[in-house]
C-alpha cells in the first residue's frame, strides 16, 4: 500500500534527468526537467518552448566540446611537426603557427562550453 502511494506521488513531480556522461559530454536532455513516471524513472518531458533552446544549448555544447578535442590534436600534431622539421624555418614556422592557432582554438572552446554551460542552467533554474 506505501509503495502504491509513492508511485501515485511520484507521478507528475519534476525531477532532473541525469546519467552518466560518456566521455564528458552532455545528454541532448541535460538541462531539461523531466517527470516521473510509474516505476519512479526520470524521463525528459518535453513541455514548453524553452525546453527547445535548453536541447540546443546541448547539443551546441556537444559540438564545442569536440571542436575543443580536435584543438587538443591539432596541437598534438603541431608539436609533432616542429619536432621533425629539424630546424628547417619554413616547416618550423608553420608548425609554431599551427600550435598557436589550436592553442587560441582551445581557449574558444573552453570559453564557449563554460559560457553555454553557465547560461543553459540559469534557464533552466
Amino acid at each position: 500500500m506505501i509503495n502504491l502511494i509513492h508511485t501515485f506521488a511520484a507521478l507528475g513531480s519534476s525531477c532532473n534527468p541525469t546519467g552518466s556522461r560518456i566521455l564528458g559530454f552532455p545528454h541532448w536532455y541535460e538541462y531539461m526537467d523531466g517527470m516521473r513516471a510509474a516505476g519512479g524513472k526520470c524521463t525528459p518531458s518535453l513541455i514548453h518552448l524553452n525546453d527547445l533552446w535548453l536541447i540546443a544549448a546541448a547539443a551546441i555544447e556537444i559540438l564545442v566540446r569536440l571542436a575543443g578535442i580536435i584543438a587538443v590534436v591539432m596541437i598534438i600534431f603541431g608539436a609533432f611537426t616542429y619536432v621533425t622539421s629539424q630546424g628547417e624555418p619554413e616547416p618550423t614556422a608553420k608548425a609554431r603557427g599551427t600550435i598557436i592557432n589550436a592553442l587560441i582554438g582551445l581557449v574558444v572552446a573552453i570559453s564557449a562550453a563554460s559560457l553555454i554551460a553557465f547560461v543553459a542552467k540559469n534557464v533552466h533554474n
